[in-house]
């Protein structure tokens, strides 16, 4: 972040959401639709966004996703890189169409 500071974007795909890691070898399938592609030069904004959208979702899979990330803490990260100084999880978000 230091080397790049100013020269970095961020973009999160939020496209058939699974609570996975892509990386994992077995993955359990996609739980949630599509919900767009966010991108910002703030990744602990736009990662907040992403958990903001999810909460307001009203897919189907959603409860089921979010019990994932809370039984994990998942949202940890986005704080402790907000405390560390590396965005803050304030944010516009602004509709491109």
């Amino acid at each position: 972040m230091e080397y790049f500071k100013g020269n970095t974007a961020f973009i999160n795909m939020m496209c058939n959401l699974s609570v996975d890691c892509d990386c994992c070898a077995i993955a359990e399938d996609p739980c949630m639709k599509d919900i767009g592609i966010l991108s910002s030069l703030d990744p602990v904004a736009l990662d907040q966004a992403c958990m903001d959208l999810i909460y307001q979702s009203k897919d189907p899979g959603r409860d089921h996703f979010l019990e994932r990330v809370e039984s994990r803490h998942g949202t940890h990260t986005i704080d402790a890189a907000a405390k560390l100084g590396y965005g803050m999880k304030e944010y516009e978000l602004i509709s491109i169409d």
